[in-house]
Order: C-alpha cells, then structure tokens, then sequence
C-alpha cells in the first residue's frame, strides 16, 4: 500500500516550500506549522482544498498568497465536496488524453469547525463515495477565526466565548467528538492522528495519507494561543504534553487495524513515563478555572476520561 520513502532532515530542509512564510498567523500558531509540515510530504503536483477558517484567511488575504501550489477557497462545509470534484475532474481529464502527468494529488483542509461539525455530511458522503484524496484536520479546539466560540472538538471543561466558564456552568460540559474514530468506522484505509511536536511522525503519515489509494484522514493537533489563552512560545511543548499525558494519542489505523505509533508505544510500554492531564491543563488560562475550589473536581473527571479512551485504545491497538 505504502512505498518506501524514506527522507532525512537535510531532505526537508532543502526540499522547497510549498506552504510559505509570510502568513498572517498569529505568533505560536500551531496550524501553520502543521500545513508546512504536510506540504513537505508531497510527492508531485498537487491540488490544494481549503475550507474556510483561520489557515484559510491568514494564507490568502488579496493579493497576496502563502500557496506555491494550486489552491482554491471553498465554503466551511464544503471542503471534502470540493476534494471530491477535483479528483473527480482529474479522472476525467485522464482519460481524454488533457492531463499528462501520471499522478495528481489532492489536498483538503479544514479546522475542527469544518470537520467535526459543519464539515462532516460532506466529508463522510466523500469517503463513502471512495474518492482519492487527503483530508487534513488542523485541530485547535473551537472556532478560533470567528471568535472561538466552542465546536464539537473542544474538550470537556473549557471555557469559550460560547462555553463561557462562570459561577455555575464550568466551560464546555460535553466530551470532544472521537473524530478519528467515526473515520476508522467508514471503513477508511487510512487514518492517523499526528502532533506538530513529532514532526517526523507527522510528515510520514501525510505522505502515507497521500499514497494511499482512496480516502485518507489525517487528524493534526494544534494548538492555538490565543483561543486556548497560552503561551505562544509553548505551541510545541502543549503538543508534547498533549501526547505525554494520553490527552491526544499518536496512532494509525491501516484497513481499520489500529496501531500506536512511537511516541505514545514508548508510554504504553513503560505506563511510568504517562503524565497527569494536569500538566497539560495548567498551561492554558482556557481551565484556570478549574483550578478553582469550585471546580478542582472535574480534573479528576477528565483523568478518568482520558484515562477510559486510552485503554479503549490500547485494547484496539492489541496491547491490553
């Protein structure tokens, strides 16, 4: 299924740039790491999709352009669709003899708002319809570019502009939606999860993302400084901790059989080395609040939940 494409850091630095700088990403935004990393796993032409969100503002404000390859805006909802029309075309032109080149890739790419909810009907009709093409998830956690109003990927107990954290209710009460998940039970042939933190990993799973012959889902945390109130110089170290503490396990699922991928194998091998998610929710002003009297307990709820989907995982993955 996969190649053997093997790449050292000198190949990803000289390799060229194809999501460039020059953004106007804010400073410490994990996404436009995320898009640059998946960009250096191409393997020839490539079409880009981007729904719109953040990544889609801050690379194409008129006239300028952070894309060295095709690129085109599509609606929030509307990414997926737009992947499937492309490939669809591309079929086409094949085969009346207009396109030449052997392989062209296709790209989508959307936030967790134009993934988990608005984007979903769009993005599963696409799988079920086996269209060949990458969707990559750059999930930061809410609706960040109109206002970081809370979405189905924002985890339990955080506070947004719609989830506020008050006296009474404290931050989001429902669970984050087990994205990569609902894409293992389409029936995908390939799904992962990666971490801008493991960029290796990361760029491994893009490029098998790519080569895979029909759907692939590629889910990218992303941390984002201002919707999560951090550090912008701690983007990277949250997505160490995300993984350290089984908040967002590392994992692939080849024809829907799982398996971990290093970093979080290493921490189920030796369980000493899996950190409490308090580590990880003391960093973001996001669930201060939970480091209230009033609200202390829902870190312990959290823990349980967290701890509860890492051993459904385990289990998946054959380790338990």
């Amino acid at each position: 299924m996969f190649s053997e494409w093997k790449f050292t850091i000198k190949d990803i630095a000289e390799k060229p740039d194809l999501f460039m700088s020059g953004h106007r990403a804010c400073a410490g935004c994990a996404p436009a790491t995320v898009l640059r990393l998946v960009m250096k796993a191409v393997r020839g032409p490539t079409i880009v999709t981007n729904a719109t969100g953040c990544m889609e503002v801050v690379s194409t404000i008129y006239p300028y352009t952070s894309w060295a390859t095709p690129w085109l805006h599509t609606a929030f909802e509307n990414a997926a669709a737009n992947a499937s029309g492309i490939e669809a075309a591309i079929k086409i032109l094949k085969k009346k003899g207009r396109i030449e080149q052997e392989q062209i890739d296709v790209i989508a790419i959307a936030g967790d708002g134009g993934t988990y909810d608005i984007g979903i009907q769009a993005l599963s009709g696409a799988v079920e319809r086996r269209h060949d093409f990458l969707f990559v998830l750059y999930d930061n956690e809410a609706y960040m570019n109109t206002g970081i109003q809370r979405s189905g990927g924002t985890p339990h107990g955080a506070s947004t502009t719609t989830s506020p954290a008050g006296t009474v209710i404290p931050g989001k009460l429902e669970y984050k939606k087990p994205i990569a998940d609902i894409m293992v039970a389409h029936e995908m042939p390939y799904v992962a999860t990666a971490s801008p933190r493991y960029w290796r990993d990361l760029i491994t799973k893009a490029r098998k993302g790519i080569e895979v012959n029909g759907p692939a889902f590629l889910h990218a945390f992303a941390p984002c400084p201002r919707g999560w109130r951090s550090d912008p110089s701690k983007s990277i170290e949250l997505s160490r901790l995300a993984v350290e503490t089984c908040i967002f396990p590392l994992w692939e699922a080849v024809n829907g059989e799982y398996q971990l991928s290093a970093p979080s194998k290493v921490i189920a091998l030796r369980p000493e080395r899996k950190k409490p998610v308090k580590d990880y929710l003391q960093v973001q002003g996001r669930f201060r609040h939970l480091f209230t009297p009033k609200f202390e307990k829902l870190i312990d709820e959290i823990q349980r939940i967290t701890d509860e989907r890492w051993q459904r995982l385990l289990k998946r993955c054959g380790m338990t």
